[in-house]
């Protein structure tokens, strides 16, 4: 944003400190009202024709924008991805254990990344994979929704899981 003497334009359209216009003037005169108030010129929207300022006190300004930036940043919801990577031929207590896995990331409200690796010719049989997949999906579903699908992709195929 550009302030007082940085603004380029010869003419703005002005607003006042309560939010009123005071109507389309010549930069020197804009400048002056500001000075007379104490206040800095800012320029808000360079744009329009003309340039629109407001007069402001330019700390308190980016003072707020600061302010509303850290809220936005704090109401925001970070996942983090673990992941959970398993093969077509597993034992029924592997399977098990790696289900237990992804439920505790789940419950701790962390995305999972599943993936099942297919070695040599297994590529050949997606299809196992992909009942794999969806008993975990049926299995964890109470706590947690399909956020991408299963999808194959070279010689491992993934999905993400969310909680719900």
């Amino acid at each position: 944003m550009r302030i007082n003497e940085a603004i380029a334009a010869k003419e703005v359209r002005v607003i006042g400190k309560e939010g009123k216009q005071l109507g389309i003037m010549d930069i020197g005169k804009a400048l002056e009202i500001a000075r007379r108030e104490g206040l800095d010129l800012i320029e808000i929207a360079p744009q329009a024709s003309p340039p629109v300022c407001r007069v402001m006190d330019y700390g308190k300004f980016k003072y707020q924008q600061e302010r509303k930036q850290r809220e936005t940043r704090k109401r925001q919801k970070t996942y983090e991805i673990k992941q959970v990577k398993m093969r077509i031929k597993i034992g029924e207590h592997d399977y098990q254990v790696k289900k237990r896995l992804a439920l505790k990331f789940l419950e701790r409200g962390d995305k999972v990344k599943v993936t099942i690796m297919f070695l040599g010719r297994q590529v050949s049989h997606p299809e196992l994979g992909r009942r794999l997949l969806d008993r975990l999906i049926e299995e964890t579903n109470q706590i947690s929704a399909v956020e991408k699908s299963p999808k194959l992709a070279g010689h491992n195929m993934t999905m993400v899981l969310k909680p719900k």
